[in-house]
């Protein structure tokens, strides 16, 4: 891993009509539009799809790390995450993030230390950390 700060530079482009389209260097664009809930077609990525997508993604990349370096045996990981997007205190907000994790783990593999390594993702997740949101994990191992 590289010192700390890290940087990140992504670029929208718009016009009046049509897909936001993102780009960063070195990454495939990325076309987005407003959800359907917002008018849009609910056919792309929108800001709301992608920060709930990171929350997962992040879930996932964090616990596969995680489960690296604890030497975990698993087989696989669903991650499901729900946003809840409400107006608070004037603001429109995500207000709540529930990931649902589903973790799939052979025989003899204890799940209550699996339990204790998913949470330990949840809790180091850098998207959810950066949010104001409430979060709340819910997980279910299981012997394959």
């Amino acid at each position: 891993m590289q010192a700390f700060p890290h940087h990140y530079g992504v670029e929208a482009k718009a016009e009046p009509e049509g897909d936001v389209v993102l780009s960063a260097r070195g990454l495939p664009p990325l076309p987005t539009a407003p959800p359907a809930e917002f008018g849009g077609s609910g056919e792309r990525w929108s800001p709301e799809t992608l920060l709930v997508g990171a929350v997962a993604d992040c879930f996932a990349l964090g616990f596969r790390a995680i489960a690296r370096a604890s030497k975990l045996d698993w087989r696989a990981l669903r991650c499901e995450v729900e946003g809840r997007l409400d107006r608070a205190e004037g603001r429109t907000s995500f207000t709540a993030l529930e990931v649902r994790a589903h973790l799939e783990v052979p025989q003899g593999v204890d799940p209550e230390r699996a339990r204790r390594l998913l949470a330990k993702a949840e809790q180091s997740c850098l998207v959810t950390n950066s949010l104001r949101a409430e979060v709340s994990l819910d997980c279910q191992v299981e012997l394959v």
